[in-house]
């Protein structure tokens, strides 16, 4: 249960430095939350395959949007800003743990994903200054859909990364 708690205030921590500060020296923070989880909460060698395979599938998916206008940054790069790849990284170290009860049944994670998808891209992109091209409820909605997909889809990559089932 600690680990847990301590898995998803380190989620939140990183969550935040992330999208307050961008691609500064607060990525120090996100970064330094993977560390502490791969420390204490779990290992590179059990969860290791499993972060690196969410950062490549929400990179794709994230940079896909960019690419097709859904999403706008700052900066002129074809693929999303580090401290978003640093999100992806940190949303792999909660499947296995705080969210692995959404795992089952399937639909959990659906509605976890069409719920928490888009409420975290409205905050992020808030505090991050991500613009939204085709407005902002249009954007919402289509990322619930994609994220009632998505998540699912994470959760069933999991224990086929890490050799087992969720804790």
């Amino acid at each position: 249960m600690l680990e847990r708690l301590a898995n998803a205030a380190l989620f939140q921590l990183g969550w935040f430095a992330c999208v307050m500060g961008g691609d500064s020296l607060w990525l120090s923070v996100p970064l330094g939350a993977l560390v502490i989880h791969l420390l204490w909460i779990s290992s590179w060698a059990e969860e290791g395959r499993l972060i690196l395979s969410v950062v490549i599938v929400g990179t794709l998916v994230d940079s896909a949007l960019r690419w097709l206008g859904v999403l706008g940054f700052s900066d002129h790069s074809p693929l999303i800003p580090l401290w978003l790849m640093l999100l992806w990284a940190l949303l792999a170290t909660t499947l296995r743990h705080c969210l692995a009860w959404s795992a089952r049944p399937w639909w959990r994670a659906s509605v976890l994903g069409a719920a928490g998808g888009p409420l975290s891209y409205y905050a992020g992109g808030h505090l991050a200054g991500v613009q939204f091209p085709y407005g902002q409820l249009p954007t919402l909605i289509s990322m619930g859909l994609l994220w009632a997909l998505l998540f699912p889809l994470l959760h069933a990559m999991a224990p086929r990364l890490v050799g087992g089932e969720h804790e």
